[in-house]
């Protein structure tokens, strides 16, 4: 099956065999694939491999054979995609999140354009931690496993925006005392619900539950991103 101009970023690249590189890419239609570039690790090589960097939005003529599609050309999708300094950290750590979290070519258009918007809002002047907070959750949405942030795990009553709550990643947000371990403020929680960034505590306490959730999802594991960026931020 041939593929022509379908957009798609790189999520991640390595070396495969003498001269070419295996990408990992998160596409719009086809969900995230691995691709076969032959020969771009050649000095000469005719597709330049400055154009399969990460965060560049691209338009690729892919041919599939089996589980892995063979790249014909690749050319740019338009955006700059230049992520420097904590915002590419933070960039690596979205790209880790996809890879790990997603299936090989289960289309969710949802999450690439979750994506999309998120790389311009790590260049920006948004906080990177709302970026990455708004991010997860709409991961999560978009792969089913979306969050209960407006109502209590067990009653179904309209979250207090002065309670304090308990994220369960299987029930949602129940009741608890102030003070409580990995207690979340109720206005939280409806923040990141209806879009609107909280304080510096209530970004320290949702970046706490997503780990918690996101740690669920993957079985008990880890992110080496997370260790990344917690080395960077304790060198401030």
């Amino acid at each position: 099956m041939r593929i022509e101009q379908q957009p798609a970023y790189v999520l991640h690249s390595r070396p495969y065999r003498e001269t070419s590189l295996l990408l990992e890419c998160l596409t719009r239609d086809y969900g995230r694939i691995g691709v076969v570039a032959r020969g771009v690790r050649r000095e000469r090589s005719r597709l330049q491999r400055a154009q399969l960097e990460p965060f560049q939005p691209l338009l690729l003529d892919l041919l599939f054979r089996g589980e892995l599609a063979t790249l014909q050309a690749a050319e740019a999708g338009g955006g700059s995609g230049r992520l420097v300094g904590d915002a590419g950290l933070a960039g690596l750590y979205l790209n880790e999140l996809v890879v790990r979290l997603t299936g090989r070519q289960d289309p969710h258009p949802e999450l690439y354009g979750a994506y999309a918007l998120a790389l311009p809002r790590l260049a920006g002047p948004e906080p990177l931690a709302w970026t990455l907070r708004r991010f997860e959750r709409d991961l999560l949405e978009a792969l089913g496993y979306g969050l209960q942030l407006e109502s209590e795990a067990e009653s179904g009553e309209p979250l207090d925006a002065g309670g304090s709550y308990r994220y369960h990643v299987e029930q949602g947000p129940s009741p608890c005392r102030p003070g409580t371990a990995h207690a979340l403020r109720g206005s939280d929680l409806l923040a990141l619900a209806q879009d609107r960034m909280p304080d510096a505590a209530g970004l320290s306490a949702l970046r706490s539950m997503m780990r918690e959730v996101i740690r669920f999802h993957l079985g008990g594991g880890e992110l080496r991103a997370w260790h990344v960026l917690g080395a960077a931020m304790s060198r401030r």
